[in-house]
């Protein structure tokens, strides 16, 4: 088997498109640093450049059984845009829903990129650079996608709760996708393009709040001694409320279209990949604008 890692140590030097969503947060409390969306989009277009018809994203902290698990997800995209392996382990969810899932609240998983087998020709989608990004690249142009769900990894334990900041940071991400897919959940004829609607922000933000309000109080009924420690999970809500307290739903909507110009951007980005499929070194060359060093490339076999 022949493996190739691809090091991306500077994003600013791909050959990405210039993102509305992007420019939107570049500079204020709800820019996201890091490179997450960075590296799968490059995924994406690495797979046009190649030809590839099927790709499978796996998150570091993601431990595999066998092949046959991925072997069963790819073989599902015939019949599916996406499909996510089931994430068993730790569970798969954002500091809030970890607090409300650890004072009795019910609390599921939904399908993510951590474990996520795409149909890369048929699928234009992208992922912004926003915490839950792999909920917006699951949506077409009015819901979610043909997506289905088989096999199961593992996601390896960490403590959530070990920096306030890691709820304050998700916040603003975990509001977008929350309140579309509130929007849409049980809806047959409702549309994500709804959710550039300034009163179901403002009902969203409410209701948030609200939730938020009532996990905290039920991490202050926890008796002292439990594990996890009461007063770390405390500091993370209060540090998610105090964020979502900024979050504006103004700012909500105006994300929204920007996420919507974008989708149309990617669509005119992915356009442009040459065709016929190139090799590796053609294909790499391309992922950097010009004038840019190549990537860093290990080959090996296994």
């Amino acid at each position: 088997m022949k493996l190739i890692a691809v090091d991306i140590d500077d994003v600013d030097r791909l050959n990405l498109p210039d993102l509305a969503t992007t420019a939107l947060l570049r500079g204020i409390r709800f820019d996201r640093r890091t490179d997450l969306s960075a590296k799968r989009n490059v995924g994406l277009l690495l797979a046009r450049l190649m030809g590839w018809q099927r790709i499978v994203f796996l998150d570091d902290d993601i431990e595999v059984g066998g092949h046959e698990e991925v072997a069963r997800a790819a073989g599902l995209l015939s019949d599916y845009d996406a499909v996510g392996m089931r994430i068993g382990g730790y569970p798969d969810n954002s500091v809030v829903c970890h607090a409300h899932r650890l004072t009795r609240g019910p609390q599921g998983s939904f399908v993510g990129g951590g474990a996520l087998a795409v149909q890369a020709t048929s699928n234009p989608s992208f992922f912004p650079n926003v915490y839950n990004e792999d909920w917006f690249y699951l949506l077409d142009d009015k819901a979610l996608r043909p997506l289905a769900v088989t096999g199961m990894v593992k996601q390896r334990p960490y403590d959530p709760f070990d920096r306030p900041g890691r709820a304050r940071d998700q916040e603003f991400g975990d509001v977008l996708a929350e309140g579309i897919y509130w929007l849409l959940d049980g809806q047959t004829d409702t549309s994500w393009q709804e959710a550039a609607d300034l009163l179901h922000w403002k009902h969203f933000l409410v209701n948030r709040e609200r939730f938020i309000e009532d996990v905290l109080r039920r991490v202050r009924s926890l008796p002292a001694g439990s594990d996890p420690n009461p007063r770390a999970m405390e500091a993370s809500l209060l540090a998610a409320l105090g964020r979502l307290r900024i979050i504006k739903a103004e700012f909500c909507v105006a994300y929204i279209k920007a996420w919507a110009e974008d989708r149309d951007r990617w669509t005119d980005h992915l356009n442009r990949v040459p065709v016929p499929p190139a090799d590796v070194e053609g294909a790499l060359k391309w992922l950097v604008k010009g004038g840019e060093s190549p990537l860093n490339v290990v080959r090996c076999r296994m």
